[in-house]
């Protein structure tokens, strides 16, 4: 069984056991959470795609930790003006690990 889920804008497709890392989302390590915005769940009896959603279906995680991304670098450098600037970005970013998908009706 799989279902692909929205969240912070991009799409995931997730299985009962996976580990996805999604843009920061409230909570602590070892918190709950759910995911109401299933696009599509895959089981045994068949497929549900949504239009857009699925109606009743969600899928639940827990949170492993709250990381941030490695550093992404942006570097502007005017040739011949000695002009130069660099600067730094971390994405924040929570490791969610799914514990379990709810079909629905």
């Amino acid at each position: 069984m799989f279902a692909v889920i929205k969240t912070g804008g991009k799409q995931y497709s997730v299985a009962a056991g996976d580990t996805i890392t999604v843009m920061a989302l409230e909570g602590a390590a070892g918190d709950k959470v759910s995911f109401g915005e299933v696009l599509f769940v895959e089981t045994d009896g068949g497929a549900k795609v949504g239009a857009p959603l699925v109606a009743g279906a969600s899928v639940t995680g827990e949170i492993a930790e709250q990381a941030r991304s490695p550093k992404t670098l942006s570097f502007k450098k005017r040739r011949r003006q000695n002009s130069k600037r660099k600067r730094g970005h971390r994405q924040d970013l929570t490791i969610v690990r799914i514990t379990g998908i709810e079909a629905g009706a």
